[in-house]
């Protein structure tokens, strides 16, 4: 991290690469418990329910994403915990689980810059019932 900036008071800035390019105002992070029933309904193909992704137990709300859509290219994420798949930059469906813990470093790296995408872009509305992935 030879080249990463630091605040007057010594802090790592984060890499700005991840930040959207229109600011987002997100609501405070929820931690609602949320059942894999619910989060199932949640994939954009039920009338009345919003499109949720999950990634580490974390519950983002992408219903204003037309790429996690029914007819988007990321619907393969919506309405389950997608870790591993993010992870491997996968959008195979058998890919699209929560298990990361077995993943190389390199995999490990890549989920948590996708976490940290998400977190500047979509609303925290809850955490995965039981998840046992955080």
């Amino acid at each position: 991290m030879a080249d990463a900036k630091k605040d007057e008071t010594g802090h790592v800035e984060e890499p700005k690469r991840f930040e959207p390019k229109v600011p987002v105002q997100l609501d405070p992070p929820k931690s609602d418990p949320i059942s894999l029933d619910y989060l199932s309904k949640c994939d954009g193909a039920h009338e009345g329910y919003p499109t949720y992704v999950a990634i580490k137990g974390k519950v983002f709300d992408v219903s204003n994403n037309k790429a996690y859509s029914t007819t988007g290219q990321y619907h393969v994420f919506a309405g389950k915990d997608a870790s591993r798949a993010l992870a491997q930059s996968s959008l195979k469906v058998e890919d699209a689980r929560p298990e990361w813990q077995d993943l190389s470093e390199k995999e490990k790296t890549v989920l948590e810059e996708w976490f940290t995408f998400f977190s500047k872009r979509y609303n925290v509305v809850g955490q995965v019932q039981g998840a046992s992935n955080l």
